[in-house]
């Protein structure tokens, strides 16, 4: 990372509750690994308030805690007119949230904008799965493509900033 003293993340699925906490979690502790925290800030929200002020889901926290990851102090938050602006990246998970981000984004942000497995190289999808309604095992093929878009943007982070 050469040119920009720090970069800011905002990863973003639909309750803030599942995947971006996940997504979070994952990236920060890539991050702390590569001893860039005080470069790189990181957050997470959805796109709907559904859960606003509540922890990740419980079995995102268990499955994410079964890889080293603590979750358990993000609570979700909703996605605001002033992300657009305070975040360089805005990484969704699904198309369906990145086209509720680019009808609310301002034309000069929408370049911020992206799913966040477009940095998961070798991967056999292009969103990452809603894991809620399902069970455990879909919570670790999040986590799964999850770290793999993690370590992805984290190359593209170092060698393009």
């Amino acid at each position: 990372m050469n040119n920009k003293e720090n970069v800011s993340v905002l990863f973003v699925c639909m309750g803030n509750i599942c995947r971006s906490p996940t997504a979070e979690g994952v990236f920060r502790a890539r991050v702390d690994e590569e001893h860039l925290g005080n470069r790189i800030s990181i957050d997470s929200a959805g796109t709907h308030a559904y859960h606003v002020g509540d922890p990740p889901d419980r079995r995102a926290t268990q499955a994410a805690l079964n890889r080293d990851i603590d979750l358990s102090t993000q609570r979700a938050r909703r996605v605001g007119d002033s992300d657009y602006e305070n975040f360089d990246f805005i990484l969704a998970m699904d198309r369906d949230n990145l086209d509720i981000l680019t009808s609310h984004c301002p034309d000069e942000h929408s370049h911020k904008l992206s799913l966040f497995l477009e940095f998961a190289h070798g991967a056999d999808v292009a969103e990452v799965p809603d894991p809620y309604y399902g069970g455990t095992k879909g919570f670790d093929r999040v986590l799964d493509l999850i770290e793999l878009a993690s370590d992805g943007f984290l190359r593209h982070l170092k060698t393009s900033i």
